[in-house]
């Protein structure tokens, strides 16, 4: 059985009577994590943000989506702002030390996501765009048979 499944039955002396008691529930230790790793995706339908630490365990995440805009307003810069003062928020609870910025994607929410998080006063050490560019182009075409 496991820990939680466990309930404690103690007797009441005055009554006699059984009263269960809720096994104690461990307190939430606040993580400090020195170096976070901010990763910001952003497409023409959608804006991801995630915060890593530095061996590439997710801490926080969030969307457009998951801050409440549907549909074609998930694209749009102020979702991606809204989506980023969430995440913001969650960051400045472990207190870190450093910064590093990832951005991938050509979408609305790049910018607007890039400001908002250098306007809430975490220290940014360094700001990478990661975004895959092709080396070659596309496969030519057939050559012509004449």
């Amino acid at each position: 059985m496991a820990e939680e499944e466990v309930q404690q039955i103690e007797k009441d002396e005055e009554t006699k009577a059984e009263v269960k008691v809720a096994p104690k529930k461990k307190r939430k230790v606040k993580k400090h994590v020195p170096k976070v790793r901010v990763t910001i995706q952003a497409s023409f339908n959608n804006t991801l943000i995630s915060a890593a630490d530095s061996s590439g365990n997710v801490l926080f995440w969030g969307t457009s989506g998951t801050s409440g805009f549907k549909g074609s307003r998930k694209g749009t810069p102020y979702a991606a702002t809204m989506a980023t003062k969430r995440i913001v928020d969650r960051i400045k609870e472990i207190e870190p030390t450093d910064i590093e910025l990832y951005i991938k994607g050509v979408g609305p929410g790049r910018e607007a996501s890039i400001r908002s998080l250098a306007a809430s006063g975490l220290p940014i050490s360094l700001i990478k765009d990661v975004t895959p560019l092709p080396h070659n182009g596309v496969r030519q075409k057939k050559a012509r048979r004449v």
